[in-house]
């Protein structure tokens, strides 16, 4: 288990490279301000906004990938990096290992987001393509960390990993002390195993909700179950959050949840696409469909929410296709 000292020193190796990105206060429209059905908003307590999609990379997989690599020795450093993702930690790979001169290879599924491959291979990393399975990547990673020599930098299974999105929960604590309520998105299960770890570790009573798509809730079902739930490739890879489309949360993971999350719920796809549209409209934030699953609970599911009076959702990523976020604007749900 993550302990906060770990946190902490991730904190330390970050400044200067990862963002500290501010909480925006969420303001919902006024009342006739818009006739669309999805103008309909909850009138509750506070919504902070955590922006992750302000990275460098536009998510936050940066700071657990830099922490993860900056962990590594030198000679480890030498021998080059390798790891496996859908998007967002490819680019927080490949820029961390760029900004610390280390060779870098990245298995992508060969349908991952057309703007996230080419920003992982416009940051100088080597693409490795494979099928949308997630086993696929990671039995492609072993075997040429195998055959190389390179070290594996995980998406979300590892200690560092963890210790580095737990940056997120400190940061929150600093800027908003007297949080009571954190919504944080699950694909692996490393963002929401940081920062739960980071809160409740430093003695916050904030109440710590994973969401994910209900096309890939295996986390959910996992934290309901009490055990490690996998699900089908073909349906995980149906959902529109592409960063959210792991089979399975790491058993690491799956510890940090048991011990300090509070519950899991999941959203659906018409949920995901009106939350994009209405943070963009209203919260002048852009949020990929995964980081947009947050705000599409704090919208829809609010009976299964606690009440809370500070209430923050993290908004884990910006990487959005330009002609998804066009056909997502143009939308209207009447």
């Amino acid at each position: 288990m993550v302990s906060l000292e770990q946190i902490q020193l991730a904190q330390k190796r970050l400044r200067g490279i990862a963002a500290r990105t501010p909480l925006i206060r969420y303001f919902p429209p006024a009342r006739g301000q818009s006739a669309t059905a999805d103008a309909k908003e909850p009138t509750r307590g506070h919504l902070w906004l955590k922006a992750e999609s302000l990275q460098p990379i536009g998510s936050f997989k940066l700071r657990g990938a830099y922490n993860k690599i900056a962990s590594f020795t030198e000679q480890e450093r030498q021998r080059g990096v390798i790891s496996y993702s859908s998007g967002n930690h490819a680019q927080g790979v490949a820029y961390a290992a760029r900004a610390l001169g280390v060779k870098a290879i990245i298995v992508m599924p060969r349908n991952a987001p057309k703007i996230k491959m080419d920003s992982t291979a416009a940051l100088g990393a080597e693409i490795v393509t494979v099928g949308p399975a997630s086993a696929e990547r990671l039995q492609k990673a072993e075997e040429l960390a195998h055959q190389h020599g390179y070290m594996i930098v995980p998406p979300y299974n590892d200690e560092q990993i963890i210790a580095g999105q737990g940056t997120v929960g400190i940061e929150i604590l600093e800027d908003c002390p007297d949080v009571d309520l954190v919504l944080a998105p699950v694909g692996g299960g490393g963002l929401i195993s940081g920062v739960s770890a980071a809160l409740k570790l430093s003695g916050s009573k904030a109440r710590v909700i994973g969401v994910e798509p209900e096309l890939a809730n295996d986390a959910q079902q996992s934290f309901r179950k009490g055990e490690i739930v996998e699900l089908a490739a073909e349906r995980v890879s149906s959902t529109l959050a592409d960063g959210l489309r792991t089979q399975s949360v790491g058993r690491l993971n799956f510890e940090h949840m048991r011990q300090f999350v509070d519950d899991i719920i999941s959203v659906t796809e018409d949920e995901i696409r009106i939350a994009m549209r209405r943070i963009i409209l209203n919260g002048r934030i852009i949020a990929e469909p995964s980081g947009a699953v947050t705000f599409a609970a704090w919208l829809f599911h609010g009976d299964e929410l606690p009440e809370s009076k500070q209430a923050v959702a993290v908004v884990s990523g910006g990487n959005v296709e330009p002609q998804l976020l066009a056909q997502v604007l143009m939308e209207d749900s009447n």
